[in-house]
């Protein structure tokens, strides 16, 4: 072997992996996962704890069975799409399946938007406290993440005053979520204005997240779809409006067609279809079951009163009142402890909840719960709650 081959070799062997991957961690959410016990209350998992409509099951059962196992389009079942354009049609009339495309889940949806937009170099406004996917996503298209805050006093809702502060030559577009994960932080109409003009004087494209558009208390839900702008995609997903979560299924919707023509290129590369039978299941659903995200939300709203009131007793706690989403991220103070350690301690005391810090820096201070357990359990939890809360501020 001659010195050029030695130093090629050589080469080869100290090669490890991309640096994309590399550069992103597991996030802090799936830490508490990992060292939680079968037997714990767990106010962790952001996932209805229903089952999809039972029409939906056996349109699902019953398409596999009619041979709807095969490959579909690109962009999806077109009767779907049309029924998801249709579903819109109060926020934008006028559009149809070109302005939809499937993908496999909010997720997918998610990562395809960033490697539609975003170049290496360019950076994305993104809240803080975030979905733990977002500032990933934009590192693995080789853009910059650049986080706005959202913060308690606020009602997680950001100021124009402090996106200002970090928009520049190189930023293209800015994610909002709302309802929000793992907030529950919910906008109103002039809130929604506000934030969409800051984006049209900048030329942004607007990447919404509304997977929870159908679960919001006491209001309909404030979309940006349908506002007086161009650049505007929307993410949504049936993971949590139908009890989708397992099935993986979402979609990416605009009126910008030219847009969609370049997400539906990018979605064949990224799976080159989505799920046959599964399309037929959700049609199903939207068509025979349209009330189920309803149900499900007034339960939810229950759910969320029960757990607010009882976190709002607890001495050092102060939770405000989501109108929308699964989640409450109450402040929690406890002397000289971080969240991860209230989060741990009160693991010990079987209770899995998620530390704020896991979401960004300025989730310090916070817990997240997800209220996707029974009001009976929720007692329990809380109860469990209240105990550690008063054993950590005794000590402190």
């Amino acid at each position: 072997m001659n010195g050029v081959q030695m130093e090629a070799r050589t080469r080869a062997s100290m090669r490890t992996f991309s640096d994309r991957a590399l550069a992103i961690q597991p996030t802090g959410v799936r830490k508490m996962f990992d060292l939680a016990g079968d037997d714990v209350i767990s106010f962790g998992l952001g996932e209805p704890d229903f089952q999809p409509p039972e029409v939906a099951i056996e349109a699902f059962h019953q398409a596999m069975k009619d041979g709807r196992n095969k490959y579909t389009t690109t962009a999806g079942l077109p009767a779907l799409r049309r029924k998801i354009a249709e579903s819109w049609s109060s926020h934008q009339p006028g559009m149809n399946e070109d302005n939809v495309c499937m993908t496999m889940s909010g997720t997918n949806a998610l990562l395809n938007l960033f490697m539609t937009l975003v170049n290496p170099g360019d950076n994305v406004l993104l809240p803080e406290p975030y979905f733990p996917l977002y500032g990933p996503d934009a590192t693995l298209v080789g853009g910059e993440a650049k986080y706005y805050p959202c913060l308690f006093e606020n009602e997680f809702i950001p100021e124009v005053s402090d996106l200002e502060e970090l928009v520049d030559d190189n930023t293209v577009a800015i994610l909002y979520n709302f309802p929000s994960n793992p907030t529950g932080g919910t906008l109103n109409e002039a809130q929604r204005d506000d934030l969409l003009e800051f984006a049209k004087k900048h030329d942004l494209w607007i990447i919404s997240d509304e997977v929870y558009d159908r679960i919001v208390f006491g209001g309909e839900h404030v979309s940006f779809m349908g506002a007086d702008y161009d650049k505007v995609l929307v993410v949504n997903s049936f993971s949590k409006t139908f009890a989708m979560t397992g099935w993986r299924i979402g979609y990416i919707i605009s009126s910008n067609l030219d847009a969609m023509k370049q997400v539906v290129k990018i979605q064949y590369y990224i799976s080159a279809c989505s799920n046959d039978a599964m399309q037929y299941a959700v049609l199903a659903a939207m068509e025979q079951a349209n009330d189920y995200p309803d149900l499900m939300a007034r339960e939810f709203q229950a759910r969320c009163d029960l757990i607010v009131d009882r976190l709002n007793a607890m001495p050092g706690v102060q939770c405000h009142r989501p109108k929308g989403a699964i989640y409450v991220f109450p402040k929690v103070t406890v002397k000289g402890m971080t969240s991860e350690e209230v989060a741990l301690e009160m693991l010990k005391d079987g209770v899995l909840c998620s530390p704020g810090s896991a979401f960004g820096p300025s989730g310090e201070g916070h817990l997240r719960f997800a209220y996707t357990i029974s009001q009976a359990e929720i007692q329990r939890g809380m109860d469990k709650v209240e105990a550690t809360l008063k054993r950590l501020q005794q000590v402190g």
